[in-house]
């Protein structure tokens, strides 16, 4: 990569960012396409977002991801959100147009991406997704309107009813479930919870109950102790790293108007990867 006065920035902003594998999947894509694009990560406090933002204007950078814990936060520094991120409620893509912010969600569309990637069809089948935060208001956005059912769960049980009510608006297909005790009626499982980020965390859903039948999928990029135990079980699993993926083949193309290479940013993240 050959930095120059034009060099346009991209980056990501969050605290912290360091571990981000963003960078190289992006940088990769640019070159491989010739573009004189430069993506860095800014550690941004909480406390200094509003000035962050700012500066995303300021400094003239073509645009930024947004992660943790900033996703929600940036909204009211934006000056347009489109419709998918508005209801999601939450930012993990900004384009600066010309002095224009434009907020984007690319997370739901790139978990889509990635079980069709992964040959896994979500149509008419009844998903259990553990968790209501931001990354389940993402996905469940797409997945309620292709699945026959879509329960979700989260000790936190008004966060849990807000998103439920939210999500029944696109389709009536959606419920609230107190506690998972059974499995049985469900094709599809789905952890949307930091549970699993180390190998000493409780399992987020109890194996015992898991059967060879299922899709286990964990929007963590690594491979977790729930995706191991239910890959022993027979189930198909799916990691995070393809949501990741995709995503940012969105974000890329939202920020230069260009078709990504795919399978350059699949190879960069392959080899960028930690192997915790």
């Amino acid at each position: 990569m050959r930095i120059s006065g034009k060099t346009r920035i991209l980056g990501l902003i969050g605290y912290p960012v360091e571990h981000s594998l963003s960078p190289s999947m992006h940088n990769a894509a640019f070159d491989h396409l010739g573009l004189d694009y430069c993506y860095v990560t800014f550690p941004v406090r909480p406390d200094l977002l509003e000035d962050a933002v700012k500066a995303i204007r300021a400094l003239n950078l073509k645009g930024v991801n947004v992660t943790v814990p900033h996703k929600e936060r940036v909204i009211p520094f934006l000056d347009v959100v489109d419709e998918e991120a508005s209801f999601i409620g939450a930012v993990n893509t900004i384009l600066n147009d010309n002095g224009v912010l434009r907020g984007f969600n690319t997370d739901g569309r790139g978990f889509m991406e990635s079980l069709k990637d992964a040959g896994v069809d979500i149509k008419d089948r009844r998903i259990i997704i553990i968790g209501a935060g931001g990354a389940s208001r993402a996905i469940g956005f797409y997945l309620c309107r292709e699945a026959m059912a879509l329960g979700i769960t989260d000790i936190e049980i008004e966060k849990t009813s807000r998103l439920v009510n939210d999500l029944k608006r696109l389709k009536d297909n959606v419920y609230i479930i107190d506690r998972i005790t059974d499995l049985k009626e469900t094709d599809t499982i789905i952890n949307a919870t930091p549970l699993g980020l180390k190998d000493t965390d409780p399992c987020p859903v109890d194996i015992s109950m898991i059967t060879g039948d299922k899709v286990v999928c964990d929007l963590i990029y690594r491979d977790t102790p729930l995706l191991r135990a239910a890959r022993q079980k027979g189930c198909k699993t799916i990691n995070g790293l393809g949501m990741l993926l995709y995503q940012g083949v969105l974000a890329f193309e939202i920020w230069t108007g260009q078709k990504a290479p795919v399978e350059i940013m699949r190879a960069a993240l392959k080899t960028s990867k930690s192997p915790s």
